[in-house]
């Protein structure tokens, strides 16, 4: 299920980042802000489900969750033309701040990789606040996610498709 969420996000991030550069419209992008955000809540449901009745990992589900909730916020804000986006960039603070706690938590863990991923994905949330209060352009984070797609989400979604550890 990881891989398929991993690999779903990045069509968001991506679709996002060229919608920043001037490619695309933020209706289209909206919508698979909305598909990916409902699926990324599903998955961190699933995926806590299970690793209750399994005995797993419980902390990966919450990490989902927050983020799946600022994919919906942006979907909204995307498909009903928000003006005013310090409401949407309150909820990346938060998923920011989330994203934080899941680094250190998994660098005292000593998974080193997942710490690496949530770092990236502070970072970017850390970008979007920014962006939605006005003090960073919005070609930084499309940057950003461009860079971040293939190291972050796509790398690590293959490797554990192929049943690979991840780098360090």
């Amino acid at each position: 299920m990881v891989v398929s969420i991993l690999i779903m996000i990045s069509l968001f991030w991506f679709a996002v980042a060229l919608l920043n550069l001037g490619y695309g419209e933020p209706k289209g992008t909206g919508f698979i802000a909305a598909a990916v955000g409902l699926l990324a809540i599903a998955g961190g449901f699933v995926d806590a489900v299970f690793a209750v009745k399994a005995g797993g990992d419980l902390l990966a589900g919450g990490l989902l969750f927050s983020h799946g909730l600022l994919y919906m916020a942006i979907a909204y804000a995307l498909l009903y033309g928000v003006e005013n986006m310090k409401t949407i960039g309150n909820i990346s603070l938060c998923t920011a701040f989330v994203s934080t706690i899941y680094m250190y938590v998994w660098y005292v863990q000593g998974n080193m990789y997942l710490a690496f991923m949530a770092a990236g994905y502070a970072v970017l949330t850390y970008e979007v606040w920014l962006n939605f209060y006005g003090k960073l352009s919005g070609k930084v984070v499309a940057i950003s996610l461009l860079i971040w797609i293939p190291i972050g989400l796509w790398i690590p979604a293959f490797l554990i498709g192929m049943g690979k550890p991840l780098p360090f």
